[in-house]
């Protein structure tokens, strides 16, 4: 088994209007080499697993709180503010915070500052909106009072000081977490949305009570990782159910799963998706497969209150319901949907063997003369559309690398390389060869001196 990535995380939060979304954008845009985008999920990304100077770490942007909904709760924007400082200190590794150095220091940034003290979490003060050089000079008297240190001035903008920003995180970031001893060993997280049957299902897969269970989302406070055994494998479950958050809060949900589930995903093998049957697909349930798949974890997504389902409407087909679920989470039509209840425990026995199968697909190989001979067939029966006059030519494919699963094929340009078409060829081995559950890696390399064209 391939050694896992236990990244460390990092969160990005500060007061409304002070550029923390732009910021956000600006370092997974410009400055960390991160995984491809999955389409359907990235348009209002929060979160993205990121690298620097040799450094994994994932990132969040805390401004997807809508402070219309907070209203709407009555919540005021200062206090769904300060909640949201709060659960940045508990959950992440470093916290930059962010201040607006043109406009200056701001009350709401002393609240601000004043919860992240008392957490005692490792913090880097960032001053956005430094465009200009009296503006940066400025920043480092002010907002010293703060009591974070010398301000890091940056353009979210122009991308300017972002350098000296990232150096700070990668300093202040915890040693990386040691690789499990246990090479057999596979780790499931158990990821979903808030009150969908976490706890239950992770009580049911232990069969005894080492979870609270509770009708109020927020009640299991810590992730609790317990190992069991199935046919002689041992699995680490990661259960994800609580958040450190007060359950009548009920603005930012979104923000406060992402922190949840950020590092759960990140130490897993297998994320289990769970989501309501009874209320569908929600745009959370998808942001959080685009994370599991953006990440490369194998996933599989888990239909609870099935029980349910059949009260309510005895003629359910799971084949129909599988398929509506696909077609809500188009961009993972590879990922093994089934239902379950946790509760009475029917289908449950039906989980665990889909388990190994996608574990398997994780670890799977081709041979590189069967994958060249498919890929060689495709390439004829549908050849690449020319590219500014020139052609995609592709003199040969391998698998270097599994757990997950990564194909590099050789190409006399990579840049002729168009999306479609290399979604074809990843349909292509997928066709060929199971990998269900899995995301594949597709990289594509110039031509060497020694390549053989398949054409």
């Amino acid at each position: 088994m391939a050694g896992m990535l236990h990244p460390a995380t990092v969160a990005i939060v500060g007061r409304p209007n002070v550029g923390k979304s732009a910021l956000f954008n600006r370092l997974i845009g410009r400055r960390l080499a991160i995984v491809e985008d999955t389409p359907g999920v990235t348009r209002d990304r929060l979160y993205a697993l990121c690298e620097w100077r040799a450094r994994a770490f994932s990132i969040v942007d805390t401004a997807g709180i809508d402070p219309g909904a907070d209203m709407a709760h009555g919540v005021e924007l200062a206090e769904a503010t300060r909640r949201q400082a709060e659960a940045a200190a508990d959950e992440a590794d470093v916290i930059v915070m962010v201040v607006d150095a043109q406009t200056g220091l701001h009350p709401l940034d002393d609240d601000v500052a004043g919860i992240l003290r008392r957490k005692r979490r490792p913090i880097v003060l960032a001053a956005n909106k430094a465009e200009a050089s009296d503006a940066a000079v400025a920043v480092h008297a002010e907002f010293a009072a703060l009591g974070f240190g010398e301000p890091i001035a940056v353009s979210a903008i122009h991308g300017e000081g972002t350098g000296d920003l990232l150096d700070r995180i990668v300093e202040l970031l915890p040693p990386p977490a040691p690789e499990s001893d246990a090479a057999n060993e596979l780790a499931l997280a158990v990821i979903g949305r808030p009150n969908v049957g976490k706890s239950s299902l992770v009580n049911a897969l232990l069969g005894q009570e080492r979870v609270l269970v509770s009708q109020t989302p927020g009640t299991t406070r810590d992730a609790v990782d317990a190992v069991f055994a199935w046919h002689g494998r041992s699995f680490r479950l990661v259960d994800t159910a609580g958040f450190r958050k007060k359950p009548e809060a009920h603005g930012a949900i979104e923000y406060y799963a992402a922190l949840r589930s950020l590092g759960a995903i990140a130490r897993c093998d297998i994320a289990l998706l769970v989501f309501d049957a009874i209320s569908g697909v929600m745009t959370q349930d998808r942001r959080l497969a685009g994370i599991a798949i953006e990440e490369r974890k194998g996933l599989i997504v888990v239909g609870n209150k099935w029980d349910l389902v059949r009260e309510q409407a005895p003629d359910s087909s799971q084949n129909e319901l599988a398929a509506a679920v696909r077609s809500e989470i188009a961009f993972a039509t590879f990922v093994p949907v089934t239902f379950l209840s946790a509760k009475t425990h029917r289908r449950l026995g039906g989980l665990m063997p889909i388990v190994a199968r996608v574990a398997e697909n994780l670890d799977r190989r081709v041979p590189t003369p069967q994958l060249n001979t498919v890929v060689r067939a495709a390439v004829v029966a549908h050849p690449p559309a020319p590219v500014g006059g020139r052609l995609l030519r592709i003199y040969y494919a391998s698998q270097p690398g599994v757990h997950p699963p990564r194909f590099v094929f050789h190409c006399n340009d990579p840049e002729l390389v168009q999306t479609h078409y290399k979604r074809f060829l990843e349909n292509t081995i997928r066709r060929h060869f199971d990998f269900e559950g899995v995301p594949l890696t597709l990289e594509f390399r110039p031509r060497r001196e020694t390549d053989e064209r398949l054409q």
